[in-house]
């Protein structure tokens, strides 16, 4: 398989099965503040970035860029503490990486997380060295959809976008993968429905329907 290939992953819900950390993360730094997060708000806001998330519910608690700031970085040191403790991971990711790395793809993560965060899963899959790019929340101005993310990930694993492939579980992100002229495959996540994802060139169940020459079939559609 030619270097010219790449996959850039999402994070949360691609390389972890986020979901029920970053709702317990919600609910312990809720109670801290005295605040409360429902679940119906948590299933309408997952996916978006902790800060978006504040402004919307507490704009009038958090009224300022620093006290935002604050809650936010308990709100992820409290999700980090979780991981640490159990470790969600996604069926078959590491077995995936590894069988695009013997492949000669190229592979960068593309996620609105934190850094901490994003380094945080890569320790715990011990394949942070399989993967030529990062790019996390500290390197773009705009989220998804907009194809920001995955454009600079294109850029530091030096594929052009069209020989890119990403994997995602979240409507915005596969319309941000479209946007930057990107392939996309979808799978679908702990809170995802497949009818979300209906805009991918391919939904998946699980990562362990994927391999190399599936993903090269996806990149070589027209």
């Amino acid at each position: 398989m030619p270097s010219s290939q790449a996959v850039i992953f999402d994070v949360d819900g691609v390389l972890v099965d986020s979901y029920h950390a970053h709702y317990q993360s919600w609910q312990l730094v809720c109670r801290e503040h005295g605040l409360e997060m429902t679940l119906d708000q948590f299933v309408a806001t997952f996916g978006r970035t902790s800060r978006e998330i504040i402004v919307e519910l507490w704009s009038d608690k958090f009224a300022t860029p620093a006290k935002v700031a604050q809650l936010d970085d308990r709100k992820e040191e409290l999700f980090r503490d979780i991981l640490r403790r159990d470790f969600p991971h996604m069926d078959g990711a590491a077995d995936l990486i590894d069988n695009l790395q013997r492949s000669g793809f190229r592979l960068a993560v593309g996620s609105s997380g934190p850094p901490d965060n994003v380094n945080l899963v890569l320790d715990q899959l011990q394949r942070r060295s399989a993967f030529q790019g990062v790019v996390t929340a500290l390197d773009v101005q705009r989220g998804k959809p907009d194809p920001q993310v995955f454009l600079l990930g294109a850029r530091r694993v030096d594929v052009p976008p069209q020989r890119c492939v990403v994997i995602e579980d979240a409507p915005a992100g596969v319309a941000a993968a479209h946007a930057a002229g990107m392939k996309c495959i979808a799978i679908v996540s702990t809170g995802r429905v497949r009818e979300s994802l209906q805009a991918a060139d391919l939904t998946v169940d699980s990562l362990r329907e994927l391999d190399a020459p599936r993903i090269a079939a996806v990149l070589e559609r027209s």
